[in-house]
């Protein structure tokens, strides 16, 4: 499928899917994100890891209020049940491993959008803002799920009733993303961990996911249950039997993924 508003480049096991909008400091429209959806179903399927990233100086500044959609007779509430969610859902639901590698401003939906990943890797240049109070509303798009669990419930509730800007160093120290780097070491940086994240032991990965993703709404023993169950699944695979070879061996591992 060709796109218009995002770029997917598949190779080597790892997909980078680049928001194409820099004009507008990729701003999303409804077109965006019906294509950012499907191009996440296709990586999901041709790759064994995603990087969510923005072209030219930012990564998303959030809705496009000058969007034909989005006009003062916008209906927000189907749009958000209608056009974001499915997005959103692709990108945390992803099989794979999914890295936002967040190379400029993340604004309003645009931070909820990079949250939604697994990991954040972010230039330290780059802000995280939940710009929604400005304009008399929520944050949205996940806004009041992610933040409270990734950064704690007073910096949350700080940062969506004041929008302040939170620099990639203060979201790093705050537990709000895995990583601030340098911006002269943040192009290669997030490539090696995609790389490795891509070459890795895919059915491992997504047991990861699905234990941490899941983990909040259960007791410590349904955890357990869940750990055991999963770690038998992983201990039958060829990738379990490949590691074990390897570090016997005193070699990498050659894993097949999927």
């Amino acid at each position: 499928m060709n796109y218009e508003t995002v770029l997917l480049d598949i190779s080597d096991n790892l997909a980078v899917l680049t928001l194409n909008r820099p004009d507008k400091m990729n701003a999303m429209t409804a077109q965006m994100r019906a294509e950012i959806a499907h191009a996440m179903k296709q990586a999901a399927t041709d790759a064994r890891a995603v990087v969510l990233t923005g072209a030219g100086a930012a990564f998303c500044s959030g809705q496009d209020l000058g969007d034909a959609s989005s006009t003062g007779k916008i209906d927000l509430e189907r749009t958000l049940r209608d056009e974001y969610e499915p997005m959103l859902e692709t990108i945390y639901n992803c099989p794979v491993p999914t890295i936002a590698a967040v190379n400029g401003p993340a604004a309003g939906a645009g931070c909820n959008m990079a949250l939604c990943a697994d990991v954040v890797i972010a230039t330290e240049s780059a802000y995280f803002l939940q710009a929604f109070a400005r304009i008399g509303l929520l944050p949205d798009a996940g806004g009041t799920w992610f933040t409270p669990r990734q950064m704690g419930f007073a910096k949350a509730m700080g940062a969506a009733l004041f929008a302040d800007k939170i620099s990639a160093r203060q979201a790093d120290e705050w537990g709000m993303i895995w990583e601030a780097v340098p911006d002269t070491e943040f192009d290669a940086h997030w490539r090696k961990r995609a790389t490795y994240l891509a070459n890795g032991p895919t059915a491992g990965f997504s047991a990861i996911k699905k234990a941490i993703r899941g983990t909040y709404e259960k007791t410590l023993d349904e955890q357990l249950t869940i750990e055991a169950h999963l770690q038998g699944e992983c201990g039958r695979s060829r990738d379990f039997a490949e590691g074990v070879v390897a570090f016997m061996e005193k070699r990498p591992p050659k894993f097949e993924g999927r």
